[in-house]
Parts: structure tokens; sequence; C-alpha cells
């Protein structure tokens, strides 16, 4: 790895997709170059200084000459900041994705902070209500998605209360289609009233699958969010919504049946209060992770915090 020399000339960097480059091994025509991304995560726009004495041809000669890295192979390192392209000029709010979980109890995450993934039945029995009978929030079934209402939700939109919610979203800041990505060694993604899997576009190197979802195409999980109805009021977004995406996740075989990574990389948690009792009562291996939401169209980017979880017996 090192730095592009920006001395001067304009140059292109571009690598290869995990994707492109498999298909490119193939060697069967399937490798066709038909999508490119853009970054600008070295960047510090701070740096532009508009005081800067010696005139106007300055104010960016900063940013200009910040040291730009040689493109990276790696998925899971590069184009953190997408840029995007927008014909309009006079557009004052970008859309945003958030977490929604003041829909409803649903749609909540635990009391840790996670959405606790229940890996098997036992599980799923330990952690449906708590000492008193009461559901616990937060909690999604592993092995049987149907079993429990509760699932992740993210909102989609202007998140400003200088623009009214009623307003429509325009259309070019409407988000179409989430890719989402997780480790496919944990789990899956599954629709939220079916429990049916969502189909894998592709998994990497790094065991992380990619799941893109669009509205249309994928309507169990892409809807819009129409401004007028009684969800709009109990939304994330606080300006004009345009779509959500919603899901729920189904634990792996390997978690479901045996002990081996949570052995291999995850931990003991005693911090659950769960139908034996308050915190401490019982104990469960865990797995911490992360569910990745990036918006096809707007770039935008969201980390779910997710925790795999199976009673010790």
């Amino acid at each position: 790895m090192g730095f592009l020399d920006n001395s001067g000339d304009i140059i292109l960097d571009a690598v290869l997709t995990d994707t492109g480059r498999m298909r490119l091994a193939r060697g069967d025509g399937s490798f066709k170059i038909v999508k490119f991304a853009l970054g600008d995560d070295e960047i510090n726009y701070e740096l532009f200084n508009k005081d800067d004495t010696r005139g106007s041809a300055y104010y960016d000669l900063e940013v200009l000459q910040t040291p730009i890295l040689e493109a990276f192979t790696d998925n899971a390192a590069s184009m953190k900041s997408k840029l995007i392209s927008l014909p309009r000029n006079n557009i004052l709010y970008l859309p945003v994705v958030k977490i929604n979980t003041t829909f409803d109890s649903s749609t909540a995450k635990h009391s840790t902070g996670d959405f606790l993934i229940a890996t098997d039945t036992a599980t799923e029995d330990e952690l449906e209500v708590d000492s008193t009978g009461v559901s616990i929030d937060g909690v999604l079934a592993g092995e049987d998605p149907t079993r429990f209402g509760n699932r992740i939700r993210l909102d989609q939109g202007l998140d400003t209360t200088e623009i009214s919610p009623a307003r429509a979203l325009d259309p070019l800041l409407v988000e179409t289609q989430y890719l989402v990505e997780m480790d496919n060694r944990l789990g899956n993604i599954v629709s939220r009233d079916e429990g049916s899997r969502a189909s894998v576009s592709f998994v990497d190197d790094d065991n992380v699958a990619s799941y893109y979802l669009s509205r249309g195409t994928d309507s169990d999980y892409v809807m819009p969010i129409t401004n007028t109805n009684a969800e709009a009021g109990a939304g994330a977004i606080k300006g004009p919504r345009g779509t959500k995406l919603v899901f729920k996740v189904q634990s792996s075989l390997e978690l479901n049946t045996s002990n081996y990574l949570f052995d291999t990389i995850g931990t003991t948690d005693t911090s659950i209060a769960s139908k034996s009792g308050v915190a401490g009562t019982a104990t469960f291996r865990a797995i911490k992770s992360t569910i990745r939401v990036t918006g096809v169209n707007t770039g935008y980017r969201i980390d779910i915090p997710v925790k795999f979880v199976k009673k010790v017996v």
C-alpha cells in the first residue's frame, strides 16, 4: 500500500471488487464492469480556507494536496464514504438511514443496546418473557423467526424539522435499493412475516454475505413510508420520509447445533435478564457482530449492533 502522486496530474486508481475478481477468474464471460463507486475517505473539507489572503485559487489548495492512498482491494476497509451525483444543486438536506426503535415494542432494541438473536429453541424459551411474564424487547427468534414478532426496522428520509414530514420526499432522494451485509457464519436475513430467506447475492472471501433488497422486487423487505398515515408520527425520521427496510435474522446451522464458533470467537454473558430471573441468573454464550446496511442510491451506511446468544444448559 502506498500514496498516489498528486503533484499535478489527475490519476485514477481503480480496483475490482471481490465479486469482480471472482468473475474475472472464472473466465466464462460473466465478468462485465457495469458499476463503479467513488469515495473521499481521506479528504478533510475543513481545510478549505476562504480567508486565504493569496486569493481564491488557494482556497482549496490544501484539500487538493491531501495525500491519497492507493485503492484498497479489501472491501471491508475501503469506501467508507461514497460519493453520489445529483442533477440539482439546490438541495439543502441529504437523506439518512436510521434504526427505528420507537415505532412500537416490536422494533425496540434490547436493554443491552443490541438486537439479540436467540440461536436455538432453549434460548428462545428463556428469552421470550422475563421473570414476571412480560415480553422482552429486542429479542429475535433465530431458530424459528416466525415465533416472535420482533424485527429490525430502518427508516430513510430527511432527518430535519425544517421541512414538514407531510411533504413528499424528492424522488431523487428516495432510496429504492439496500445492500445488507452480515457474517455468513452467524446467520441469514429473513422476511418479517413468513421468515423466508432472502437471496444471497454473493459471499466474499471474508465470509461476509451480501443481500441486495429492492423496492418492488423485494416488497417483503423494502416498502414506502406514507407520510400521512399513522406510522409517520412514530418514525425515526423527523422530516419527509422515503422507504423503510424491515427484516429478521435467522441463526446459522452452526450456531444452532454447535458451540464451536461461540468458543472460538464468542464470550460468556451473564448480563441478560430472562425467564429465570434478573441479570446474572442465567448464563449465555454470546457473539457480538454488526449488520451493515448501505443505501445503494444514496450511499448512506449504518451499522446495526446484534448479539447472537445461546443459553448454557
